[in-house]
C-alpha cells in the first residue's frame, strides 16, 4: 500500500523541463513532497502512516495549485491568445478622412460672407440713426427730399405692431451682420454649423427684401409726391443682401429653398397688411398740436363744362374724398370753380380737425384711401387731383359744345 501510494504521488509530479517556468516555488514544494514520502516509507506504525499520507496528499494538492497558477501566468506572458495575436499583427485602421468642404462663394474676388457683413453693417448704421430719431423725436436730416423723411418717420406706417420700424430694421441688420461674421470665421455664436447659418441668412434676407418691397409700395401709394432717401437706401441694401445670399447658395441649388422663401415672403406681407389695416396718412407732428378744421376759399369761377360735369358726377353717385389741410384737394376744387365745387359730393375725412386725438372718419377708413384727394367713380378709384377731361372720360360724360363750354366764363 505504501509502495503504491508513493508511486502515485511521484506520477503526479510534473517534469521540471516540460514548462519553462521559475523553479523556486516548484523546488520547495517538491522537496516537501519527497520528505513526506521518505517519512511514510520509514514509518512502521499504521496510525502514523495514515497521518503522513494525509500530509502527503495536502502537499501534492498545494504543489498542483502552485503549478496551475504559474502555468496560467506563463501562458499569459509567453503564449498570447489567437485574438491577441490578430490584434497585434493587424495594422491600425487610419481614421476616416473628412470630406473636403466646398470652396466659399465669392463675388468680385471677395467672399459673399464679407459682402454680406459689409452691406448689413451699413444698414445697421442707417437704422441705428433712424431709431435714435424715432425714440428721441429729433428732426431727420434729409438732404435730398427735404422734409419728406420726417413726414414718413412720424407717420403711422413707421410703427409695426407697436414697435418702431427702424428698431426692427436695426435688429435685423445686426443679426445679419453677426451671422455673416460667424460664417466668415469669427466664433461669435458657437454651436451653429455652416448650413444653419447660410439658411438663416437666406431667410432673413428674403423677409427683409419682402418688407422693403411692401414699404416701397406704401411710399408710392400713401405718400404721393413725397420722397425719402433713407427708405430708398434701405430698399437697395435689403435687395442687395438677397442677391448676395442667393449667390452664396448658387442659382441652381437655391431652387430647393424656393418654397420656404415664398412662405416667408407671404407671412411677412400678411403681417404688415394686418398691422397697417388701420393706419392713416396724417400730418407730421400730429402728437404735438391740434389743427382745427377750416374752409379754403375757392377763387376761380366755374365754366359751363365744369358745372355740367359736376352735375353729372353727382347724378351717378361719384364721390371725392379729401382733407381740409390737403393742398391737392384745394387745387382740385379750384379746377371746378366756386359754383361747381358746391355741386360735387365731397367727403371731408377730418371734419373735427387733425392732430393729437383726431382721427379719420369711419367712412374714409372703410374706403381704404391711399391718399388725398381720391375719386370713386363707377367702381373706379382715381388717386390724386385729376384733370376735368379725365374725370369726364372716367364717368362717361359727354356734352354738346364741349370745346366752347370748357372756356372759363368772364368774371
Amino acid at each position: 500500500m505504501a509502495t503504491i501510494s508513493a508511486a502515485l504521488a511521484i506520477s503526479f509530479l510534473p517534469s521540471p523541463t516540460r514548462f519553462a517556468v521559475p523553479t523556486t516555488d516548484f523546488s520547495s514544494s517538491r522537496i516537501k513532497v519527497n520528505s513526506l514520502l521518505a517519512s511514510f516509507l520509514a514509518s512502521s506504525s499504521p496510525p502514523q502512516g495514515r497521518c503522513l499520507v494525509r500530509q502527503f496528499l495536502r502537499g501534492v494538492i498545494q504543489f498542483r495549485v502552485i503549478f496551475v497558477q504559474r502555468g496560467a501566468r506563463f501562458r499569459c506572458c509567453a503564449e498570447p491568445s489567437s485574438q491577441e495575436q490578430e490584434t497585434s499583427t493587424t495594422p491600425p485602421t487610419p481614421p476616416p478622412e473628412k470630406p473636403a468642404s466646398a470652396p466659399p462663394s465669392s463675388l468680385l474676388g471677395i467672399s459673399t460672407s464679407t459682402w454680406s457683413a459689409g452691406v448689413a453693417g451699413l444698414g445697421f448704421l442707417e437704422t441705428g440713426y433712424l431709431t435714435y430719431l424715432k425714440l428721441t423725436g429729433s428732426e431727420a436730416f434729409c438732404p435730398i427730399s427735404g422734409g419728406g423723411c420726417g413726414d414718413i418717420l412720424d407717420s403711422d406706417y413707421s410703427v409695426v405692431f407697436g414697435i418702431p420700424l427702424p428698431l426692427l430694421g436695426l435688429v435685423a441688420y445686426g443679426l445679419v451682420t453677426t451671422l455673416s461674421l460667424q460664417e466668415n470665421g469669427a466664433d461669435l455664436l458657437p454651436g451653429l454649423d455652416d448650413l444653419d447659418i447660410r439658411l438663416t441668412l437666406l431667410l432673413l434676407a428674403t423677409s427683409m427684401a419682402t418688407a422693403s418691397a411692401y414699404f416701397l409700395y406704401i411710399l408710392s401709394a400713401k405718400f404721393v409726391g413725397v420722397s425719402c432717401s433713407y427708405c430708398l437706401l434701405s430698399v437697395f441694401l435689403s435687395f442687395t443682401l438677397l442677391f448676395i445670399r442667393v449667390k452664396n447658395f448658387g442659382f441652381d441649388r437655391i431652387q430647393k429653398f424656393a418654397g420656404i422663401q415664398l412662405a416667408v415672403a407671404v407671412i411677412v406681407a400678411l403681417a404688415l397688411t394686418n398691422s397697417y389695416s388701420s393706419a392713416t396718412t396724417q400730418l407730421k407732428g400730429k402728437d404735438d398740436f391740434v389743427l382745427e378744421p377750416y374752409e379754403t376759399e375757392i377763387t376761380t369761377q366755374s365754366s359751363p363744362f365744369a358745372i355740367s360735369l359736376a352735375r353729372h358726377l353727382h347724378s351717378i353717385g361719384a364721390k371725392m374724398y379729401g382733407a381740409f389741410w390737403c393742398s391737392h384737394c384745394n387745387e382740385q376744387k379750384q379746377m371746378f370753380g366756386r359754383e361747381a365745387s358746391k355741386i360735387l359730393d365731397y367727403v371731408e375725412c377730418f371734419p373735427n380737425g387733425a392732430g393729437k386725438g383726431k382721427k379719420m372718419t369711419q367712412e374714409c377708413q372703410a374706403a381704404g384711401l391711399e391718399g388725398f384727394p381720391t375719386w370713386f367713380i363707377n367702381g373706379k378709384v382715381l388717386s390724386g387731383d385729376q384733370e376735368l377731361e379725365v374725370l369726364a372720360e372716367a364717368s362717361g360724360f359727354v356734352a354738346e359744345g364741349t370745346e366752347q363750354s370748357k372756356e372759363t366764363a368772364p368774371n
